[in-house]
């Protein structure tokens, strides 16, 4: 992997984080372990001021307070987001972007309303065909200046499951997770989660925009309209084991019978299996995997190794119910996303020294 980053991408790198892998070992992340992608700034937002508005295509235009999103019917539901260029830094060559490895994920457990209700009462005309969410995050980015804006169709936007949230983890949303308010879209890549949502506008024609018609699509060079991104590729990932060496990760083992476990997710259905291999790929091992806890969060699952000294390279690969499987390499594309190719772990197993 290529290691000259640019100055860009570690500016990127120090304004945005990833999870650390042995947050897995947590079924709900805590906020300040959840994955973080901001594209501009964290806006400030004084939340007895902030309003909602809901206009476009529908037979009333609506105008809410928080206070009014928290009087309506509220839910709770642990979800698991991805950021769609998870894996980026891994390609070659290197798309310029926010360098992630394997760390852009998390499970939240979001509070807050389902967003087909409020639709619903603002009444969408019959030619509503998109909704458009804004958020008050603003800057330039593809020599277009914009708000941080995506759409989803009228019917996804529908889906009992999307949802309005003000609450991360049972307390309101941290600044950086879109403080008061975002949107849900359960089993999505992160970028239809618009953070510090602020307008809903309904549409009678297909939104364009940057973040929804150039950027978040898998396409091969700038002249490949490519495949616009929505629903999460499975991947699995496995706490790291052992003890890591401070300059390289490398993991330290000692010799004889270790569990090696982590979570899997799709956007797809839930996770079939995941299998999992100690010697690169020449044979593998299929673990016991717990049945989903909820619809759209994490799977748990766990395979003993009886580990030999020597080196080792372990990968995990998930399996969905859609019958999506992980590849083994990375998938180049000219963004950079959606690469959910599989996790490989270098490891050293050895007799401990003592300290």
């Amino acid at each position: 992997m290529a290691s000259d980053f640019t100055l860009e991408e570690l500016q990127s790198a120090t304004r945005n984080h990833g999870m650390p892998l042995e947050g897995l070992a947590y079924a709900t992340t805590p906020p300040g372990m959840h994955y973080v992608l901001t594209h501009f700034d964290i806006p400030r937002v004084d939340p007895g001021t902030w309003r909602l508005e809901v206009d476009g295509r529908v037979a009333r235009s609506l105008c809410l307070s928080l206070e009014d999103l928290r009087a309506r019917p509220r839910v709770t539901q642990p979800v698991t987001l991805e950021c769609a260029g998870n894996g980026r830094a891994r390609l070659e060559p290197r798309p310029h972007s926010q360098p992630w490895l394997d760390e852009a994920v998390g499970t939240g457990e979001w509070t807050g309303t389902p967003l087909g209700p409020l639709l619903q009462q603002a009444g969408l005309l019959d030619d509503a065909k998109e909704v458009l969410f804004s958020g008050l995050d603003r800057g330039e980015q593809g020599e277009i200046v914009q708000w941080y804006q995506r759409a989803l169709s009228a019917a996804d936007s529908l889906r009992p499951e999307v949802l309005l949230a003000d609450e991360m983890n049972g307390a309101p949303l941290p600044p950086q997770h879109g403080f008061p308010l975002r949107l849900i879209v359960p089993g999505w890549y992160g970028m239809a989660q618009v953070k510090w949502l602020h307008r809903i506008t309904v549409l009678d024609e297909p939104f364009w925009g940057y973040q929804q018609n150039v950027f978040y699509r898998i396409a091969q060079d700038d002249d490949d309209p490519g495949v616009q991104l929505t629903r999460i590729y499975p991947r699995a990932l496995m706490v790291p084991p052992g003890m890591p060496v401070f300059e390289t990760r490398e993991r330290l083992l000692s010799p004889g019978p270790l569990t090696l476990h982590g979570r899997a997710w799709s956007g797809w259905g839930a996770i079939a299996r995941v299998d999992v291999s100690t010697d690169a790929g020449e044979h593998w091992h299929q673990s016991e995997l717990e049945p989903p806890s909820a619809p759209h969060a994490w799977q748990a699952w766990s395979w003993t190794w009886e580990a030999e000294e020597g080196r080792h390279e372990l990968l995990c690969r998930a399996t969905d119910a859609a019958g999506n499987v992980q590849p083994l390499w990375p998938r180049w594309n000219l963004k950079g996303v959606a690469n959910n190719a599989v996790q490989r772990l270098a490891v050293r197993v050895r007799h401990e020294p003592e300290a």
